[in-house]
């Protein structure tokens, strides 16, 4: 009986089918495929579902000790030249696999309630369908080359979905950002990738990795080109994973649908960065001072993304520079040499940020009803409040995600995020204290956006609020007539209630893994380690300490819980006004905080005007230069042809004079040269 793992080429494809003929359908019968909503909802949900079982029974399949599968087939030859494409199944493969379609699976069934009134429905199920096609053929891809063709996909799909509302200038120019500043890291992941290729002659993971080590020992290749060639690479992943300073794009990404932002940037996409980097630890564990590199990248970032949300309003952009600071500890994993710890939080922070994405979609989706359309006032948490009692389900869940993300046990959070600083202190201990510190950091603006969003008075309705927000941001109350209602867009008359069960179903279903899967992750009996890599499993069990576990999983817990409870007395009690003791005292760092480090103002006035400084330039130098030297070169024809057009008169008698005269100017040159 064949194995799961003989047909995990449908995996990617399946998605790719549904895609591929809904989109078809669009463009063909645009309003007849419009219409069948809940057809084409059903036969998507039906491929991504059937992905998932596949995906699932490979799992099985690598848990029970199954071998690593691959199949190629030659793509392309040309003498000796052979270039292999196919897919591989390993377990970190298979763990990304189901990881993926099992998140996919349940926000296309919430995107159903989510996006029901919107008119681009049906495209927004194609674009995911693409999208988690795309994600599920990266996986599978057992060379680089091949991952970098489902790299670009995924990254079109990002555009795509990103700039799903085109129509709204924010989601347009949020779209353009990601596009251009993931093109940046690609760039250099491809110069790597044919850098690596040119050392090595091997776009395969451990072809490259042994390669590479030969030729360093042979003296082909420099040291120090060797290391230029593995950072080229880690470029893709420092902008696919948000990694500073090619973060700026992930949090104005949040402009896409809030399923986008579970999805794509809490979920996989983002994912992907630390993927790769995962893959390739045969070649960046050969050079310490790499990893070291990408360690101190990855603090950077971790600390970045705390502090910028310190500050946060919006309730979506909160959970994006969370998601920045949680990716920056993934990271911190890879470059400590534990790639094991880094994919273990990678797999539980992609179920507590989805579901708490998703939370954040379901309270949106309420606020709504009250404020109208405008995000603006719909997402800003000042607005929000006593939430809890009218979105019981919604509110569990999103406290169960800022209980797992602040490291609290015994949720998963804890498990994963205490694996990485305990690595992190053996390490690099200075890194470990930064890491440290903004796990406090974490616990408190997650339980602010939890008191802020849920607990207190609700402060929606205060109609001289939303006009003091509106004015802030430049805007103001449009006063335009609707058809459905007849009145005003600053007058709604919504209740706040519950999401329907579309939107609550897959909340419930995120919190569960985000309890209990951490168990898999204990130091002393780790299963998550043991399906990745049984020997660094057996080493973190053999070399476990009881004492050292308490003191550093104690002193995570303690500065959480001084983060939490902070929080509680600022938000909640209202017993610490933050504004007099931080914000009036200190107006500069908090400045510094809202204003992002300033990141975007220096990339503005650097790159944006850069670029267009340079274009006018350009610009002038075609219109003076090459302009001119066209236009002087038609001058000259014109002038020749105007001169030119005397003497062709068509009379011999003229003709025999000029060749009369030329014989005699020539005979006069002559003969002055003779004497």
């Amino acid at each position: 009986m064949p194995s799961a793992a003989e047909f995990a080429w449908l995996i990617p494809v399946l998605p790719l089918i549904g895609a591929v003929a809904i989109g078809l359908g669009l463009i063909t019968f645009n309003q007849a495929i419009n219409d069948l909503r809940k057809p084409v909802a059903i036969t998507l949900l039906s491929c991504v579902g059937a992905s998932a079982i596949l995906s699932y029974a490979v799992l099985a399949e690598q848990i029970n000790g199954g071998p690593v599968v691959e199949h190629l087939f030659i793509w392309a030859s040309a003498g000796n030249f052979n270039l292999p494409m196919g897919y591989v199944i390993d377990p970190l493969g298979a763990v990304m696999l189901s990881l993926v379609t099992t998140v996919a699976l349940l926000v296309m069934i919430y995107s159903h309630g989510y996006m029901a009134h919107d008119k681009g429905y049906v495209r927004f199920f194609t674009y995911l369908a693409l999208f988690s096609s795309s994600m599920l053929g990266l996986i599978v891809s057992p060379n680089l080359l091949e991952v970098y063709v489902f790299w670009e996909l995924v990254g079109m799909c990002s555009y795509l979905l990103v700039g799903f509302w085109y129509d709204r200038d924010g989601a347009a120019h949020a779209a353009q950002k990601a596009f251009v500043v993931n093109r940046v890291g690609d760039f250099g992941l491809l110069l790597g990738i044919l850098g690596l290729f040119w050392a090595t002659k091997s776009f395969d993971f451990q072809g490259i990795a042994d390669g590479l080590e030969n030729a360093i020992a042979l003296g082909a290749v420099p040291h120090w080109a060797a290391l230029a060639l593995c950072l080229l690479v880690f470029m893709g992943p420092m902008a696919k994973s948000a990694q500073f300073p090619l973060h700026v794009w992930l949090p104005d990404a949040m402009e896409g649908p809030t399923p986008i932002s579970a999805l794509i940037h809490a979920a996989t996409m983002v994912a992907a960065g630390v993927f790769l980097v995962a893959r390739l630890d045969p070649l960046y564990s050969q050079f310490p001072s790499v990893g070291l590199a990408i360690a101190t990248i990855g603090t950077i970032t971790c600390f970045l993304g705390a502090s910028i949300a310190l500050t946060q309003m919006d309730l979506k952009k909160g959970l994006a520079y969370s998601t920045v600071s949680q990716l920056g500890y993934m990271m911190l994993a890879m470059g400590c040499g534990a790639p094991v710890a880094g994919m273990f939080h990678l797999v539980t922070h992609a179920f507590f940020k989805a579901m708490l994405f998703l939370g954040s979609g379901s309270v949106i989706h309420a606020m709504e009803e009250v404020v109208g359309h405008e995000p603006i006032l719909a997402q800003d948490m000042r607005l929000m409040g006593g939430l809890r009692k009218k979105m019981p389900l919604t509110s569990s869940t999103f406290l169960i995600g800022c209980i797992a993300i602040s490291g609290i046990p015994p949720l998963a959070g804890f498990w994963s995020k205490d694996e990485i600083l305990g690595q992190a202190f053996n390490s690099f201990p200075f890194l470990w204290a930064i890491g440290f510190l903004t796990a406090g950091m974490t616990a408190f603006y997650m339980f602010r956006l939890y008191f802020l969003t849920f607990e207190g008075d609700f402060r929606g309705d205060n109609k001289a609020l939303q006009t003091e927000l509106l004015s802030l941001s430049g805007q103001t109350i449009e006063e335009e007539e609707t058809e459905e209602e007849g009145s005003n867009q600053s007058e709604h008359s919504g209740v706040i209630h519950e999401s329907p069960w579309p939107m609550t179903l897959p909340l419930a279903v995120l919190a569960v893994p985000s309890i209990l899967i951490g168990f898999l992750g204990m130091p002393w009996s780790n299963k998550f380690g043991t399906l990745l890599d049984a020997n660094e499993a057996l080493d973190m069990a053999s070399n476990f300490q009881l004492g050292e576990f308490l003191l550093l999983a104690g002193a995570s817990v303690l500065i959480s819980s001084i983060g939490i409870s902070i929080a509680f007395l600022a938000y909640y009690r209202k017993q610490i006004n933050l504004t007099k003791l931080f914000v009036q005292r200190f107006s500069n760092v908090n400045a510094f905080l809202q204003n992002k480090w300033y990141l975007d103002d220096i990339n503005h006035r650097i790159f944006v005007r850069g670029s267009r400084k340079l274009a006018k330039e350009v610009l002038e130098v075609d219109a003076k230069v090459v302009d001119g030297v066209v236009n002087l070169t038609g001058l000259l024809t014109l002038g020749s042809g105007e001169g030119l057009k005397y003497l062709e008169t068509g009379r011999a008698q003229f003709y025999a004079l000029i060749v009369f005269g030329g014989v005699i100017a020539l005979v006069l040159l002559f003969g002055v040269l003779g004497g």
